[in-house]
């Protein structure tokens, strides 16, 4: 045969063989291969997984896992797994899958209005990896909160509410040390010389924020109330705060789920040191964590000279304030009456 000839066989030999694997090639890595019918969801690959682990997690998302594979080994991945939480799209092929698992989410993490400890590390833990039990002992490592100024009666403070960034997989220190960062950013030197004017630390305005905040969910009307509780601290009186009882209660049970509208007299004589009603001062830590429009009114308080106020009958979710005890007794009879009237016994 002419060399020539067979110089060209050969060439459309290979070029048939080389068309043949670009079109699989094609066809494993850039043609849908998503089963979701979302248009989006979030793969969570937890720290340390192998790769073997990384395709059970997968199998669930991808309709051929043996496209996914050719691709992931192709590139490089099964000898590189990152840990995360990554975002797959509808319709995906293999190497956009295998791309987007290089690209770590960001979490919007969100925390507020926690009455424990305990029931903060659970709402943490359920948005990033560490778990409630890890987050509980990094915060409250002995060290940890020597260091800031903190112990377990008070840690609760040091939790701003807001909106913080982290990776789904954040180490539990690296977590916790940038919440104590926040910490001390929102502490800054306008707050602390307000808290100091006071003749306050940062926690103990938290610790009476924390009241405020349970007293009343009106923001406008949160520096009055602060302003008849210092008063209160001034003439060392009993702050004789409902919230402390109803903590107390709960925290003597341990049931922090329980709902309790009405504190009975009985509940006044619980022999607990977040009792305000038997232990003068502020008790020894928050019984909430108070959002920071309750820190502020603390630090921003309203200088009056009511040293009572009650619920209002007549507006809704605000209070009647009172100077003297006759008129204070006058509003809480008021309003003792139209809270039996309603029949709630707790």
């Amino acid at each position: 045969m002419n060399p020539k000839r067979i110089v060209s066989l050969v060439s459309v030999a290979i070029l048939l063989v080389a068309t043949i694997f670009g079109v699989v090639v094609y066809l494993k890595a850039f043609t849908a291969n998503t089963k979701f019918n979302e248009s989006e969801v979030f793969v969570y690959i937890p720290t340390n997984s192998t790769y073997e682990e990384v395709k059970k997690i997968m199998e669930p998302y991808v309709e051929s896992l043996d496209k996914f594979q050719f691709v992931a080994e192709k590139r490089g991945y099964n000898a590189n797994v990152n840990p995360g939480k990554f975002l797959l799209k509808k319709g995906m092929n293999s190497f956009s899958i295998v791309s987007s698992l290089r690209h770590n989410v960001p979490v919007k993490l969100a925390f507020n209005n926690q009455e424990s400890l305990g029931k903060l590390v659970q709402r943490m833990a359920s948005q990033i990896e560490p778990d409630s039990l890890t987050l509980t002992q990094v915060f409250t490592d002995s060290t940890f909160m020597a260091e800031n100024g903190f112990n377990e009666e008070n840690i609760l403070g040091m939790f701003i509410p807001n909106t913080y960034e982290f990776y789904w997989n954040v180490s539990p220190t690296k977590f916790r040390d940038k919440l104590a960062k926040e910490y001390r950013r929102f502490w800054n030197e306008e707050r602390q010389a307000k808290a100091k004017a006071l003749n306050m630390t940062p926690q103990q305005v938290t610790a009476l924020a924390a009241i405020v905040h349970e007293e009343t969910a009106k923001v406008s009307e949160r520096p009055r109330v602060a302003g008849v509780y210092l008063n209160r601290l001034k003439q060392e009186m009993p702050l004789q705060a409902d919230p402390t009882v109803i903590y107390a209660v709960k925290r003597e049970s341990g049931d922090f789920d329980q709902v309790i509208k009405r504190v009975l007299f009985k509940d006044l004589k619980i022999n607990s040191p977040y009792n305000t009603y038997i232990h003068t001062g502020l008790p020894p830590g928050p019984i909430a964590m108070p959002d920071i429009s309750a820190i502020d009114a603390v630090l921003n308080a309203e200088q009056h000279d009511y040293i009572y106020f009650c619920a209002s009958v007549d507006r809704a979710g605000y209070h009647d304030f009172a100077a003297t005890y006759e008129a204070h007794q006058a509003n809480a009879k008021k309003y003792a009456e139209w809270v039996s009237k309603l029949g709630i016994n707790r």
